[in-house]
């Protein structure tokens, strides 16, 4: 049985409010994410990960980690049946930072609307409507915007209140198209590339596409094709394939564009970190048999603001291009530094407050 002295955690250096939480508790390492590597962990218990760093048999084989808490909604940087196979318990954040990227889409939406426009004027198509995409609608469809909702495996699940259409219907009907899927790529529904070259093909109404999901749900070669024909009119970029040696064309080519900071409100990193913080608390009573309360852990956390219902798209209060600016001056050669020192420093944005 271990204790608290004995306790050793690897976490990364940028998941918000992480220090102040694990004060006493164990022996805790704090590096950035790509410099967490089979040496670091080989003696490590628990490890407290963001995006950056590949949880996998070559990192953790000769580890004797048993629980990796992931304070991102995704787990596509974890090989979930190694984990499974090894015993290693997985916690991830679903939903912590919907409101962020809300606000990011609707401050996308807004920035592309011509004189005259309102939202009310446009059809959103939103692919995959989980946590985010669920909030995504709920908010666009109080602006009065008509929504269309694609998701296959939630709408093979039975009813949950939702009508589903095709991404045949989406591409067609649709003046603005936002992603919200996970990235797979196995299964009966995988997402890798979902928007390519034949969903881009179908594309009528020259929609605003926006992506602030994960970089590969998108193929660049057919988006930039699709741009450039002209199926495509203009592009919000948040997440990138290659992260983060992006492609500079298309770069050139979104007008908003910026460093995978959809998500990332003050709010949505508390929440995040909270709900990593639940799950620790419960692996170390259930493996370690410590009596360490999520309370405990969360006595030094910020207090979050409950998800809006609804908000005002008049007083988003976030300024979407000047952090497109912030990523499009930066030269060629420093884009991959650049990219994720942006990204780690960024200034967390305060969420909309409810309408």
């Amino acid at each position: 049985m271990k204790n608290t002295t004995t306790l050793r955690i690897v976490a990364d250096r940028n998941i918000p409010f992480i220090k102040d939480a694990l004060a006493g508790i164990g022996t805790a390492t704090y590096l950035p994410g790509d410099a967490i590597t089979p040496d670091v962990m080989h003696d490590a218990d628990i490890l407290l990960t963001r995006t950056r760093t590949k949880c996998n048999s070559a990192l953790l084989d000769a580890s004797p980690c048993t629980f990796i808490g992931t304070a991102t909604i995704g787990t596509d940087h974890i090989d979930l049946d190694y984990c499974r196979s090894k015993g290693i318990e997985v916690a991830n954040a679903p939903g912590c930072n919907a409101p962020a990227v809300g606000q990011y889409v609707l401050a996308a939406i807004a920035r592309n609307l011509k004189p005259g426009e309102t939202f009310a004027d446009k059809t959103l198509g939103i692919i995959g409507a989980g946590n985010v995409g669920s909030l995504v609608g709920r908010w666009a469809r109080a602006t009065g915007m008509k929504v269309l909702l694609n998701d296959p495996p939630k709408e093979e699940q039975g009813d949950d209140g939702n009508c589903y259409v095709s991404l045949d219907e989406i591409a067609e009907k649709c003046d603005v198209i936002t992603i919200h899927t996970p990235l797979t790529t196995g299964g009966k529904h995988p997402t890798f590339h979902l928007v390519g070259k034949e969903f881009l093909s179908g594309l009528v109404r020259r929609p605003l596409l926006i992506n602030s999901a994960r970089g590969p749900v998108t193929d660049t070669v057919a988006l930039k094709q699709a741009y450039t024909d002209g199926l495509v009119s203009a592009l919000a970029i948040d997440c990138w394939e290659g992260e983060p040696d992006i492609d500079m064309e298309l770069l050139a080519m979104a007008g908003i564009a910026t460093p995978h900071i959809a998500g990332y409100s003050e709010e949505g990193k508390i929440r995040a970190t909270s709900m990593v913080l639940d799950a620790l608390a419960l692996h170390l009573k259930n493996h370690y048999d410590m009596e360490i309360t999520p309370e405990e852990l969360k006595s030094s956390l910020p207090f979050a603001q409950s998800v809006p219902e609804f908000v005002n798209t008049d007083a988003l209060g976030y300024d979407i291009d000047a952090d497109t600016l912030r990523l499009k001056n930066v030269p060629a050669d420093l884009i991959p530094s650049t990219f994720e020192s942006l990204r780690n420093n960024y200034p967390l944005r305060p969420e909309p407050r409810q309408a």
